[in-house]
Order: structure tokens, then sequence, then C-alpha cells
């Protein structure tokens, strides 16, 4: 599967963006306030975004939720439901751009658009790439017990089971190991 630079940049971003959310009830929101919200469409390098407000913390969790519900959804249908549904209320415009150093690209959202459409309709976007590729199954949640965060299985034949392998899967791969010589020595 072809990814393009501005597909893989929303697809970090969209990861990026569900992993902002609160894990339980008594996590913190890793987007608690305006400046977050900032500090995140800069490190994301998020174009045409004017200033932002209370109201567009509160649509860009919103549609972090339901960015959320496609890494969970259960098949293709379910997920390209859920697609349709962000970028068609995005009100997508694509339109051709080459801007800050890169090559011609889509853009998905509409001139002027709010950050919380921008992503909704971009992320939306590169996420229904891989629907369509019938590869919706790479939008993956992490396999350690005590993470959950999303990530997007690039590798060549869909093995990763966790969202970082030096952390978590390092920890469980320990975890495992001392088990086993534990009931060895036992």
């Amino acid at each position: 599967m072809l990814i393009t630079h501005d597909t893989r940049c929303a697809l970090d971003t969209v990861v990026d963006l569900v992993n902002t959310a609160p894990e339980d009830d008594a996590a913190p929101d890793a987007l608690p306030d305006v400046a977050a919200l900032e500090d995140f469409v800069r490190n994301h390098e998020i174009s045409d975004v004017g200033t932002l407000s209370e109201f567009d913390l509160s649509a860009v969790r919103k549609i972090r939720g339901r960015f959320a519900a496609v890494f969970a959804a259960p098949n293709p249908r379910a997920a390209a439901a859920l697609i349709n549904d962000l970028v068609a209320a995005a009100g997508t415009t694509p339109r051709l751009t080459d801007h800050d150093g890169y090559d011609w690209h889509v853009h998905y959202f509409a001139p002027g658009a709010s950050v919380a459409d921008h992503l909704a309709a971009d992320c939306g976007m590169a996420l229904a790439f891989f629907v369509v590729a019938g590869e919706q199954e790479r939008l993956r949640r992490c396999e350690a017990p005590d993470c959950r965060r999303a990530f997007v299985d690039l590798s060549r034949n869909r093995s990763r089971r966790y969202c970082d392998s030096r952390t978590c899967g390092n920890r469980l791969h320990v975890a495992a190991y001392r088990a086993r010589r534990k009931e060895a020595a036992g």
C-alpha cells in the first residue's frame, strides 16, 4: 500500500489525537486547554488554522472520540460508516496545494475550515484509504493489558501488536520471560 507524505502526516496526527484522550476517569486529558490544543496544532504542523478558542477545543475533543470509535470498529463496514459521517460533517472540499516546501498534495478541508473540520476531513480521508485498501485491521489498539493506545500497523506482515515495542512490547516480553524462569525454578 502506497502511503503518501500527507497521508502519513494525517495518520500520525489522528493517532496522536486519539491518544490524547484519558484512558480512564482517573487519567488526565492531554488536551486540557486551548494552549495544549495550540501546541498540538503547532507540533503536527497543521496549516491554515486561525486563532483557537474553547469552542475549537470542545469540537476537537468531540471528533477525537469519533476517531477513537474508528479504531474500535469491529469491521470495515462499521469503520466506513464512522469515517463517512466524520468526513461529511466536515464539509470536505478536496483541493491541490503545495505549501511549506512540500510537493503537490491534497487537502480535504474547505478553506477557512475550523481546526476540528480540518482534522475530520484530512485525517478521516487518511483512514478511509485504509478501509478502501482492505487494510482496516491495521488501525489498532495496543495489546498490552495496561495500555490501549491507538496505532497504525505499517509492518509488512501486519504483525505489530504494541504501540511501542520498546516499552509495551519489551515490558510484556520481560514479564513472560521472568514467569517462565520462575516456573522452571519452582
